[in-house]
């Protein structure tokens, strides 16, 4: 017997048969890592590529078929969208080969005086994206290539409103969008109805948030209507965590619901907001989301509510709860009196009407609506933006904090390990480290886009420890220890024993060797005792100048020598040539 649930267009048993072997022909390897149902008809699990760790996903559902299929669904999503790779350089030969992202994707030379080229945007997105005229070509230059050469890679979306193609710069989409409004699903208006509504849901969610809106409970007398959904709310309360319902449609305008999870024990809560034009499908998310990944034991990490408002509407805060909803949210979400009467709103029909009624509210609301469709995998899959509502980070970021920043560093931070420079070279590059703001906590690997092997030095390096780095080789040995010092203080957390030990020897080490009346040879026995003796010879050649960038390998960008880097480069190859293959047929 098979299994139909609301909102889906085939049964359970078909999704998860077909989406399994389609993974299968097209050479991926997934597992079922880890499940967990901690409370009844609340299932989710955790699958990853056997060969390549760093494509994962999570699936959740109100049964472990459900569960599985989402977890399904959300793996061709990412793959479709080539979103698991967004954050990596693709090396030289993608860069420069038939295409980079997609066959349909379009490229734009930079003009002579770095203005944005013509062809590419429309006049609201052009209007949205550069507002004051600051945005220049070179910034659009697409963090996977980074081709200037070859220019501003931009992908084809179709604006809902005319049907017509309007290009967007991938830099645009990976750098404010991020995972938001991607879908996958059983039938093309399935997946886009589902990406829609996740717009809907964060973007409320993000005004509910920040503008500290009271909302209205759900009736007994509803929820009773959905006993499968009560039977976990139940299950909750009886372990100990008051459970609030609230309608987040603001008034039957939009499609979210909201659940509160009190933790009386430590006087923390956690807000989840789902949405879907059914409200049953919208509220049955909802509380699934409450439970995704984690345990009864581990809903103690969340944080009280809060009385501070600018803390509450701040952007990073925002930002905080699209990444894993631990970030703060205002008392005044729960006023007795709600700011909204309670609408009963229900929207439900064919995947088709309930697409339909979707895109009516972007009508209704003035916002435009981008759309990019895929099915080289043999699974629909799609991308959605709406620009001004589905960004995840604000617009500025693409003059201010661009992930393209720290590409032109890439070739001479991996070849430091192996660089003769000398000490006035090595504080140039530090002083270029000032000049252009990285900031001290920024991971040199995201800065780079590289995939590292965890725990290795180049994993868990950070610009303020590569400061202390190029001073000591510099023999800057104050710089080096103040440095020495803020990585202790900051990074230390992530290091292996080896490395902790090592930094604790040499910010000791450092203060020895800058004290005028004492002579470091004669501390070196209880150094040896303190940190043993292998370290204590690493730190005193690094002081000595006789060895530098300590647990740094060479490298260049062909990332031959970052084995992770390599199998996400190899699940890459994978979906080109699916691509190829779809083009052409």
């Amino acid at each position: 017997m098979k299994t139909f649930i609301p909102s889906k267009d085939a049964a359970l048993e078909d999704s998860i048969s077909y989406f399994q072997q389609q993974l299968i022909n097209l050479g991926f390897d997934i597992e079922e890592a880890s499940w967990l149902n901690p409370v009844p008809n609340v299932w989710s699990v955790h699958i990853r590529d056997k060969s390549c760790g760093l494509c994962f996903t999570n699936g959740k559902g109100a049964s472990k078929k459900a569960a599985l299929a989402s977890a399904l669904g959300e793996y061709f999503e990412r793959l479709a969208t080539n979103y698991f790779f967004a954050d990596f350089y693709l090396g030289k030969n993608i860069a420069e080969g038939d295409f980079v992202h997609y066959p349909n994707e379009k490229w734009f030379t930079l003009p002579a005086d770095n203005s944005l080229p013509n062809g590419m945007l429309d006049d609201y997105t052009r209007g949205y994206y550069d507002p004051e005229g600051e945005l220049t070509a070179d910034m659009l230059i697409d963090l996977q290539s980074g081709n200037e050469a070859r220019g501003i890679c931009a992908l084809p979306f179709e604006r809902q409103g005319d049907l017509e193609t309007v290009y967007l710069p991938m830099n645009i989409v990976g750098n404010l969008y991020v995972s938001n409004g991607m879908s996958a699903g059983n039938t093309r208006t399935e997946a886009r109805t589902q990406g829609l509504s996740e717009v809907f849901e964060r973007s409320i969610k993000n005004r509910i948030i920040s503008d500290r809106i009271s909302l209205p409970r759900i009736p007994a007398a509803v929820l009773a209507r959905y006993p499968h959904i009560e039977a976990p709310i139940a299950a909750l309360e009886a372990e100990g965590f008051p459970i609030h319902a609230f309608d987040a449609s603001l008034g039957g305008e939009y499609p979210v619901i909201c659940v509160v999870l009190f933790n009386p024990q430590n006087s923390t809560c956690f807000a989840s907001f789902g949405a879907h034009p059914r409200f049953e499908v919208a509220l049955e998310r909802t509380v699934t989301e409450l439970l995704q990944g984690r345990s009864l034991k581990e809903l103690d990490v969340f944080v009280p509510p809060s009385f501070a408002d600018d803390e509450v509407a701040d952007h990073h805060n925002l930002e905080t709860h699209f990444i894993d909803s631990s970030g703060l949210i205002s008392w005044d979400l729960f006023q007795d009196q709600a700011d909204y009467e309670f609408a009963d709103w229900d929207f439900s029909g064919s995947s088709e009407q309930e697409f339909t009624h979707l895109l009516a509210i972007f009508d209704r609301i003035n916002q435009p609506v981008y759309i990019a469709d895929y099915e080289h995998l043999g699974v629909y899959a799609c991308r959605i933006l709406a620009p001004g509502m589905s960004d995840i980070y604000p617009a500025d970021d693409l003059t201010m904090a661009n992930n393209n920043m720290g590409a032109h560093l890439r070739a001479t931070l991996l070849s430091l390990p192996g660089s003769d420079a000398d000490a006035e070279q090595l504080m140039g590059l530090y002083e270029l480290l000032e000049e252009e703001g990285f900031d001290d906590f920024t991971r040199i690997r995201e800065l780079l886009g590289i995939a590292s092997t965890k725990g290795s030095a180049w994993h868990t390096l950070r610009i303020g420890e590569l400061k202390c780095m190029l001073a000591l080789a510099a023999n800057e040995l104050e710089l080096a220890l103040e440095y020495a010092d803020w990585t202790l203080s900051f990074n230390a957390s992530v290091f292996s024993d080896e490395r902790h030990r090592y930094y604790r020897c040499l910010k000791a080490a450092l203060e020895l060797h800058l004290s005028e009346d004492r002579d470091p040879a004669q501390y070196v026995s209880a150094f040896n005792s303190m940190f043993t003796e292998a370290t204590v010879t690493q730190v005193w050649a690094q002081i000595a100048g006789q060895a530098r960038f300590h647990g740094l390998t060479l490298a260049d960008e062909s990332l031959a020598d970052f084995p992770a880097h390599q199998g996400l480069l190899a699940v890459y190859e994978k979906l080109q040539q699916a691509k190829r293959n779809h083009a052409a047929s």
